[in-house]
């Protein structure tokens, strides 16, 4: 599984990083490259794991927590945009249900 490029040392570059991750996630999902939106994903759990260790032992100043903040919503941006582009797949594969072949896509 990939990690990040480079290590974040403090709380709020990993939201930083997480941001990163997640606009790389939206990109790939724009351009159908599920497999590497799959790929992002586990960087962002692992990303997520390192920053549950390090939030425990800093608190952020009110400047950082606004910053925090302001990430936060990118994220929860992103991912919205990436769910609005990964449910009609959803629906193809849903629909095709268990041990069933999914429908023609073309």
């Amino acid at each position: 599984m990939n990690t990040p490029a480079t290590t974040p040392t403090n709380v709020l570059d990993f939201y930083k990083a997480l941001e990163a991750a997640s606009a790389r996630m939206l990109e790939a999902a724009q351009v159908d490259d599920w497999d590497r939106v799959v790929e992002l994903e586990g960087v962002c759990a692992v990303l997520i794991e390192r920053l549950r260790e390090q939030a425990e032992r800093a608190p952020l100043s009110p400047e950082e927590r606004a910053e925090k903040h302001r990430i936060m919503l990118a994220i929860l941006r992103h991912d919205a945009q990436i769910r609005a582009l990964a449910e009609p797949w959803l629906e193809v594969w849903g629909d095709a249900g268990l041990g069933t072949r999914p429908p023609l896509l073309h």
